[in-house]
């Protein structure tokens, strides 16, 4: 399935060793949190009947943990790995936006300019009389009035009929705004798509040319693609598949292209370029100065630049911010027919998740919300040193693994702060874990949060001295899994 739990060392090539980050990956705090997190992520993949997962977990300039579940191609046995390709949707917004804030910087265009002063064919009909013209903020932010989509069903199977640029140049003068400038929050996949041709317009070359030259190549994002790429399908590139249907099996999904919709949705990306991606922020952030991106014009775009009316949704330029804990999220989602993907930072924890599925109804930034929650502490514990550190008793590992009940449910026993935890699966929410203290030689008790102790894990063992089965009250699971 692909599993990594390496240095990041091509790409620490490219940093200077003064900025390199204190590696946290063999901390046995952060060694277990990841346990935690591929327990779970692997019941979920099983359970929700995903046929693949792609998910990579990083610190600064480390990549802690990548690994495939499932498969890319069911059809073809192909496995899930850190290295498939799959199309990321509207993560290609924070590239558009990138792209654009550059031309900023550089003078070619500013945030305030109206959409016409660079693309003389924007003539959508205007319905609100005395609105501000649509700017370029108001595409990155998402106020800028327009209507969600080009006026072509491309979201409608099975062709999925994305138009190309002369389509869309086209149609936009039979579409008209949906609000006035700058005063409703409205995501628009139209205006990224804008926003992409008015890269074109600024910098002279094509759009595709521009990210290429500009962003990818120098951030080394060698399997990031402003298009799909075709040439890998039936090999790296994931198939995509459908919701489940009602009797719960999946359709797998016809091929398509987003054409001129590109600069909205139309990349394709794997998590550990995502990951390098997430790194170059934190690097940018860290350090100062300039690399592809001034780190003051990151800033600028990772804050707060509007907030709708209901005072819970808010944008940055191209970033979503969220505050779904006392930590603010900034990153992005993406959804395509077949995929869907999420990218999520703590920007000050320099702590990344990148989850990529080839599915629809699946919630990747629920996954990456609760990877945040479950590594950004015990990175956090690592940096400070080893210090409290418990390096986990030898003698509890005979315990670990899964354990299943007959018939329905299962416990998965890990090493957590330094004891055995029971984390019980399936659940929406794996930071639910229970500390089991030990008690005798094969016997634990649950550990309230009170500090009292609870019921009673007895685990059985066979002949041979491994564990066979796990009593918890009065019932037994089988163990299945080793570690």
């Amino acid at each position: 399935m692909g599993r990594r739990i390496i240095a990041w060392s091509v790409m620490l090539l490219c940093i200077p060793a003064v900025l390199h980050a204190q590696s946290v990956s063999g901390d046995p705090r952060v060694i277990s949190a990841v346990k935690l997190v591929e327990a779970w992520l692997d019941a979920q993949v099983a359970y929700n009947r995903i046929p693949g997962m792609s998910v990579a977990i990083v610190h600064d300039q480390e990549l802690l943990w990548s690994r495939g579940f499932g498969y890319a191609d069911l059809e073809k046995k192909i496995p899930a790995s850190p290295g498939t390709i799959y199309s990321i949707c509207s993560i290609s917004k924070l590239f558009t936006s990138v792209a654009v804030m550059q031309l900023r910087d550089e003078g070619k265009l500013r945030l305030d300019d109206p959409i016409k002063k660079h693309l003389a064919w924007f003539n959508i009909k205007e319905s609100f009389p005395g609105s501000p013209p649509v700017t370029i903020r108001g595409l990155l932010t998402h106020s800028s009035g327009l209507p969600r989509e080009s006026d072509f069903p491309y979201w409608t199977g099975p062709d999925y009929p994305f138009p190309t640029h002369e389509q869309i140049v086209e149609r936009i003068t039979k579409q008209e705004m949906l609000y006035p400038a700058d005063t409703y929050y409205q995501y628009s996949n139209l205006g990224l798509t804008l926003a992409g041709e008015i890269v074109a317009a600024a910098s002279g070359q094509t759009y595709a040319d521009y990210v290429r030259r500009n962003i990818l190549t120098p951030l080394g994002l060698k399997d990031t693609t402003p298009e799909i790429p075709a040439a890998q399908r039936g090999s790296r590139l994931a198939a995509g598949y459908s919701q489940p249907l009602r009797d719960g099996s999946r359709k797998r999904m016809p091929a398509f292209d987003v054409r001129g919709v590109a600069p909205a949705a139309g990349y394709a990306s794997t998590v550990e370029d995502l990951g390098r991606f997430a790194s170059w922020q934190f690097r940018l952030l860290g350090k100062g100065g300039k690399e592809v991106l001034a780190a003051s014009t990151l800033k600028e775009m990772q804050r707060v630049q509007f907030v709708d009316t209901d005072f819970q949704t808010m944008r940055g330029l191209g970033f979503s911010i969220s505050r779904p804990t006392s930590k603010p999220i900034v990153g992005h989602g993406g959804s395509c027919p077949g995929y869907k993907s999420d990218l999520s930072m703590y920007t000050k924890d320099k702590i990344a998740a990148i989850v990529m599925t080839n599915a629809n109804e699946v919630n990747p930034a629920e996954y990456t919300r609760y990877i945040l929650e479950i590594i950004a502490p015990a990175a956090s514990k690592a940096q400070e040193g080893p210090g409290k550190a418990t390096q986990p008793d030898p003698a509890l590992e005979k315990f670990i693994g899964r354990y299943d009940r007959p018939f329905g449910g299962e416990t998965h026993i890990l090493i957590m702060e330094g004891d055995l935890a029971a984390l019980s699966l399936p659940t929406t929410n794996p930071t639910r874990w229970e500390k089991l203290k030990r008690v005798g030689e094969n016997t634990f008790k649950r550990v309230r949060e009170d500090g009292e102790l609870g019921e009673t894990y007895t685990f059985e063992l066979g002949p041979d001295g491994k564990v066979t089965r796990l009593f918890h009250n009065s019932n037994y699971s089988i163990r299945v899994q080793n570690p």
